[in-house]
């Protein structure tokens, strides 16, 4: 790489240095036609292009050239004067983003578990205002069957590993997952177990797979809001999550025309933000 293809600017204090080809991303662009000089915005000092203009939003913009995607932080509020700052430099497909703030702004999610605990059996559904998190959770959920015969759930502290068969969650709707475990008695009776990621263990007491999925989500960013009795008859227990979820990342169209874009967003897992 040559020097002529590394670039120093100089943004209101604030130094960038980046490649000519990431500044040509948008060629109609105030940035792309800088290098001819004949924008007074922008002067050659010491081999470095001065603007004065923010220099903390630039950086904003500057990462959108580079990833052609425009990723904001969660409390990120200042979208008129980004905004701004993209007409400034003429990249209207940015621009045209940040007019609709809706897009861009964190949201609301709510989760609620409903568990039922009847004899040795541990019932739950789980809703979701947001189905991606619910089909991630899904995907972090596995439930298993042993038969046992002549032991009871009092000795039944191991499950065999080679006796384990792998259940198929219920899905009732895209907002919601529905799962047992216990011990169920029968002709032959049967003990469910729930595993549930990164924990590796395979929990047959309700009690216990309760706690392991409040103690996840937690750690995932929720936060309880509220737990009450549904049913007193049936001992229906309710509890009710909430954390604010990211915005979407948007792709930028590179081939923009002046106040058109095509934004496609581009999917994100939530439930786990450490990932």
């Amino acid at each position: 790489m040559s020097n002529q293809d590394v670039i120093v600017l100089n943004v209101g204090g604030f130094k960038f240095t980046t490649r000519l080809s990431t500044l040509q991303k948008f060629p109609e662009s105030r940035l792309a036609k800088m290098l001819n000089g004949n924008d007074p915005e922008f002067k050659l000092l010491n081999g470095q292009y001065f603007v004065d203009r923010d220099g903390v939003l630039f950086g904003y913009i500057l990462d959108s050239l580079r990833t052609l995607q425009l990723a904001l932080p969660s409390d990120f509020s200042d979208y008129k004067r980004l905004q701004r700052e993209a007409d400034f430099y003429e990249l209207y497909s940015v621009a045209d983003l940040l007019h609709q703030e809706n897009l861009l702004k964190p949201k609301p999610e709510i989760l609620e578990i409903r568990f039922l605990l009847q004899e040795m059996q541990g019932f739950f559904r789980i809703f979701g205002s947001c189905s991606i998190t619910i089909d991630e959770l899904a995907d972090r959920i596995t439930t298993f069957a042993e038969n046992f015969v002549g032991m009871s759930w009092k000795s039944h502290h191991v499950p065999s590993q080679k006796s384990l068969s792998p259940l198929s969650l219920e899905r009732p709707s895209h907002h919601d997952l529905v799962f047992q475990c216990g011990i169920i008695y029968s002709d032959q009776s049967v003990a469910r177990y729930v595993s549930i990621k990164p924990d590796k263990r395979k929990l047959f007491n309700g009690a216990n797979v309760l706690g392991l999925l409040i103690d996840i989500l937690l750690k995932d960013g929720f936060r309880l809001l509220s737990s009450r009795t549904v049913s007193a008859e049936e001992k229906v227990e309710c509890y009710c999550f909430e954390r604010m979820r990211s915005p979407e990342v948007f792709t930028i169209n590179i081939t923009q025309s002046k106040r058109a874009t095509t934004m496609q967003p581009s999917k994100q897992i939530q439930m786990n933000r450490s990932k």
